[in-house]
């Protein structure tokens, strides 16, 4: 064959199959020699059928054990990606998020000692989790800087765009819908002319917004400090020592 049409040829046929015509030509060759040089053809007949009885044993290992090992690697890889990126989040927008908005929460006392996160020790995500449940996440409507957070969402619009296109975010829906709800609150202030003139119905609309990302927010905060604790306990010494939810917090360690 000429190494040109050759070469057409292996571009038009894929690789799968081109390995198994390579591979289905070995065992070919391999049973042909066996029948030719050893002339053994009952003892290879029982030995092919004896294969392919295993062959579907093979393939089920194959396709259920080593898949699901790979898979799973791939899975916790992306996991890991995903956990970096929560962490970039809360270090740029969700503490500071957080810090204006627990002020104006009429039941934060609520929030108990289970948020007041104590040194090494590992937080009880358990109860920090029905805490989550059980809260209310109300508002009192003037307590709210709707200028400062507004302010502050429109420094980070182009930080919080970037998160929303990396395709990281698809694997976890609850942390794509803190970024939708932080978006459309973002919007809705910067559709005010002065977001610290409003009138009181509006002011109430604006709170239910802001109460929305402050619920998925709280939400995501409690899940990523277990994850901090488990995984790198150096990052979650600072995160304990930045931590929203504890008004007497100090970053300098004592």
């Amino acid at each position: 064959m000429h190494p040109e049409n050759l070469r057409i040829l292996m571009v038009v046929i894929p690789w799968q199959a081109r390995l198994g015509i390579i591979l289905v030509s070995c065992s070919a060759v391999v049973y042909l020699t066996k029948l030719t040089v050893i002339d053994n053809v009952p003892g290879t007949i029982e030995y092919i059928f004896n294969s392919f009885g295993f062959l579907f044993i093979n393939v089920l290992l194959v396709t259920l054990v080593i898949n699901e090992l790979l898979s799973r690697r791939a899975r916790n890889a992306r996991l890991e990606k995903l956990n970096i990126v929560i962490g970039l989040f809360f270090t740029e927008v969700g503490n500071d998020l957080l810090r204006r908005i627990i002020p104006a929460d009429v039941d934060k006392h609520n929030f108990g000692d289970s948020f007041l996160l104590k040194g090494k020790e590992r937080p009880d995500e358990r109860v920090m989790q029905r805490v989550v449940a059980e809260h209310h996440f109300k508002l009192e409507p003037e307590q709210l800087d709707l200028l400062e957070i507004h302010d502050f969402l429109q420094k980070k619009r182009n930080f919080l765009l970037r998160l929303m296109e990396n395709p990281v975010m698809l694997e976890h829906q609850s942390f794509t819908f803190l970024l939708q709800a932080a978006f459309h609150l973002t919007a809705e202030l910067g559709h005010r002319s002065d977001p610290s003139h409003v009138s009181t119905s509006d002011r109430i609309h604006l709170a239910g917004d802001i109460g929305r990302v402050y619920k998925a927010l709280t939400f995501e905060w409690v899940h990523y400090m277990g994850y901090l604790n488990k995984n790198y306990p150096y990052l979650y010494s600072l995160a304990v020592r930045t931590n929203p939810f504890d008004p007497s917090v100090q970053v300098e360690v004592q």
